[in-house]
């Protein structure tokens, strides 16, 4: 029997008045407090709480536009996730292009260097030379 659908008058009065006279049928009380008033078991399912029932067709569309809505939620996700790589990508290549530039130019300046020194011990060796 669900308590909250029913108006105060449906109710039976067994579970309102104490004075009701009890049903024969049902016997005293095991604990004998035979004066309190009856009350079936607590069920939430009866207040109209829990799982409404619903047609196959209403659980397949259901599911349906659930699978789609991961679908699209992956798709964006995944998008988003590429652009992050392309950029850390481009990111990668400027920095790979700019150190190897920075390489080519400390070689440039070091073999300079080497081809100075070079001159410079061949004069020297000139110069000793040319005093014996």
């Amino acid at each position: 029997m669900t308590l909250s659908t029913n108006e105060y008058y449906e109710i039976p009065k067994k579970y309102i008045n104490p004075l009701e006279p009890k049903d024969k049928g049902e016997g005293s009380r095991v604990n004998g407090k035979d004066w309190k008033i009856k009350k079936d078991a607590f069920r939430v399912r009866s207040l109209g709480v829990g799982k409404k029932k619903s047609s196959f067709k209403e659980r397949e569309l259901k599911k349906l536009q659930e699978i789609q809505y991961k679908e699209r939620l992956k798709e964006l996700k995944d998008e988003k996730e590429a652009i992050k790589k392309q950029r850390i990508d481009d990111l990668k290549r400027r920095r790979e292009i700019k150190e190897e530039k920075e390489r080519y130019e400390r070689m440039a300046t070091k073999m300079h260097a080497k081809k100075v020194e070079r001159l410079r011990k061949k004069e020297k060796r000139n110069k000793l030379l040319k005093e014996r």
